[in-house]
């Protein structure tokens, strides 16, 4: 068994009555219960984050192309017409 260090908390009223009946539903201690809670806030908090730098070069990647203008070679159909097309080659 690890070596476990005691800490004193205070919580309100109401998270001590959620806590015992969660404890009591789970089967395990509430200390036990408040060592999981820290160990899931650990692991959430130590997910990646995103990576504001990349989104920036992006949104520079997209407003320069769109400085460029369109490319030659547009398209000559619109979406609803390729439903109409569809829709008449299945009857």
């Amino acid at each position: 068994m690890t070596r476990k260090i005691r800490k004193q908390i205070y919580l309100r009223a109401d998270q001590d009555r959620r806590l015992k009946q969660l404890a009591k539903q789970l089967g395990v201690s509430e200390a036990e219960l408040i060592r999981q809670s820290v160990d899931q806030a650990a692991l959430g908090a130590a997910a990646p984050r995103p990576d504001l730098g990349a989104w920036q070069a992006e949104v520079r990647f997209i407003r320069a192309r769109r400085s460029k203008g369109r490319l030659p070679g547009r398209r000559d159909w619109k979406r609803e017409e390729l439903y109409q097309r569809g829709r008449l080659s299945r009857h």
